[in-house]
Parts: structure tokens; C-alpha cells; sequence
């Protein structure tokens, strides 16, 4: 089997910003002080939404979000990495300083920090998601094990919290497996029943979030226990379905669905076979941290 090679990073994530709202007949006053308020703030950003990688599906729907929203006018999506991200979020924190950011949970951020997620009264960033199990066509002929397991394969957004947070401290790897001694009533759902094989190799493909490598190393830690020889792919979205369309790779449990990955489903359903979700609940969105007092993205004012 051909083993793909890691070429980006790409986030599916779903926006929302907010900015406290008034009404009322001496609210016209509250409204204008609320305005330089906004005003303000987006004078400290700079008129600037930190974002992530430039593939990302979220960067995309970052952009999108900032061409439909006309109180958006001269504002600007600053692309650069996850962890770049990352690091001017807890470098801000620490300064107790405004920050707008592109996030999405589950991740650990929200473990580690006080954030919230602003509201985004247009959907334009996608609003609540699932992540989906993909596998090529004739992986349950070649190999049934893997495809049931694969199949039944389902946990919530604290489980792969959970993993992600504990990986913060060790390497992905172990936090997977303390996860799984940790968990062995639902791992047991997963492979009850299912026959263990002898060192046949089966490449799984993702992206390379910290949300897709804690679903990955567990999916990867069960089928070796099961006695498979797994590797791990980690690749650019777009290859990712690919992959998996033409066969060089054998399963994904990464993809975001409906919104963010929606054009590289679309664009591949037809030659591979949708297992359905295995986490349920996601959301991406425009975040800042809990000190803020912002409410929605249309309380931002444009750049004058």
C-alpha cells in the first residue's frame, strides 16, 4: 500500500463573536457607548481575527465569514498555524488582553482556559458538527475485523477531551492508551465479538489536529490489541478523501461534516463508504476568552 505523505494541517471549525446589545428608549445612549466600545476593540486587534493553517476548512469558512458580515468591512483573517494560534491565545491570557480567534471544540483549550464562542447569527462558520468514519470500497471483504470495529466505533466530546488534555502532558500515544484502560466497558462495545488477525496492515489516514490524533491513537491502539500492524497517516483534508477514494489509504474516522470538509465529500461520496458519525456534537466558531465582554459578530463595528 502506498503510505501517504503529511502535507498540512487543516481545521474544520464553526463562528461565533460577542458584543453585548442594548434597546430601549435611554438605550440609545447605551448603543453609542457600546459602539465605541467595539469600535475600540477592533482599533487594539488591529481590525485582525487570528486565524490557523491557510487550508484549514475553517480558515475557509473564516473568510467566507468576513465577506458576509458587513460590520466586517476592513477587518482581516490573520492565517497561521494551530500552534501559532495557540501561542498568542495563552500569551494574551496571560496579559489579560482581547484577542479574537479562530477555535473549535472538542479541544483542550477550553479544558485550560475560560473561552467562549461567539455567535454567529448568519451560520456562516458552520455551526454544530460531527465527525465522521469514512472507509475505501471492499475494506469489509479485505478486511472484516477492521470494518466492524471501524463501524461501531462511537464516543462523546469529553472522551476525546480527555485525550487530548492527558496528551498535553505525554505523547498522544499513551494518553490514547490511558484512555482505554480507562475505559474498557465502551472499548469492549467496539470489539466484542470480533476476531483477532495476525499482523495484517492497515493504514488509517487523518489530519494532523490534536482532535483527529486522539481519535486516531485509540482507533490505532484497538486494532493492534486486535493484531493489526497500523499506521497512521497524517495529511492536508483534501488528501485525505482522496486517499480514501482511490484506496491508498483504508479508513479515516477525521472528516467534519455537514459544513467543513463538505466539498471534499462531496466531491469523493461516490467512491467511498460513509460508516455514519462517531462523535457527535462539535462546533467550530470565531472564540475569545471569557473576560471579553462581546456577545455576537455583528456587534463588531467595520474599519473606518
Amino acid at each position: 500500500m502506498v503510505k501517504l505523505k503529511s502535507i498540512g494541517v487543516t481545521l474544520g471549525v464553526s463562528v461565533s463573536l460577542l458584543l453585548t446589545g442594548c434597546g430601549n428608549a435611554e438605550g440609545n445612549r447605551d448603543n453609542e457607548s457600546t459602539s465605541g466600545e467595539t469600535a475600540s476593540l477592533g482599533e487594539k486587534l488591529d481590525y485582525t481575527i487570528t486565524g490557523i493553517e491557510p487550508g484549514a476548512g475553517l480558515t475557509g469558512l473564516s473568510h467566507n465569514t468576513l465577506e458576509e458580515y458587513e460590520n466586517l468591512e476592513g477587518w482581516e483573517l490573520l492565517e497561521s498555524s494551530t500552534a501559532g494560534m495557540l501561542g498568542a491565545l495563552d500569551e494574551a491570557i496571560k496579559n489579560e488582553e482581547p484577542i479574537i480567534f479562530t477555535g473549535w471544540t472538542p479541544h483542550w483549550m477550553f479544558s485550560a482556559y475560560d473561552l467562549k464562542i461567539l455567535e454567529d447569527p448568519k451560520g456562516t462558520l458552520g455551526g454544530s458538527e460531527n465527525i465522521n468514519t469514512i472507509v475505501r470500497k471492499g475494506l469489509e471483504e479485505d478486511m472484516p475485523s477492521a470494518y466492524k470495529i471501524l463501524d461501531r466505533f462511537y464516543w462523546e466530546p469529553e472522551d476525546m477531551e480527555a485525550v487530548m488534555f492527558d496528551a498535553q502532558e505525554v505523547p498522544f500515544e499513551e494518553a490514547a492508551m490511558n484512555w482505554i484502560e480507562e475505559n474498557h466497558d465502551k472499548v469492549e462495545g467496539w470489539v466484542e465479538g470480533v476476531e483477532k488477525v495476525e499482523g495484517e496492515e492497515i493504514e488509517l489516514v487523518s489530519t494532523p489536529w490534536d482532535t483527529e490524533r486522539a481519535s486516531g491513537y485509540v482507533m490505532k491502539a484497538v486494532l493492534e490489541q486486535l493484531g493489526y500492524e497500523v499506521t497512521l497517516t497524517p495529511v492536508d483534508p483534501a488528501i485525505m478523501f482522496e486517499a480514501i477514494a482511490s484506496g491508498e489509504g483504508d479508513a479515516t474516522v477525521a472528516p467534519w461534516l455537514p459544513s467543513t470538509h463538505a466539498s471534499f465529500y462531496e466531491k469523493h461520496e461516490e467512491d467511498f463508504i460513509d460508516l455514519g458519525e462517531n462523535l457527535k456534537g462539535t462546533q467550530n466558531g470565531f472564540v475569545v476568552p471569557a473576560y471579553m465582554e462581546i456577545d455576537s459578530i455583528e456587534d463588531l463595528q467595520p474599519k473606518e
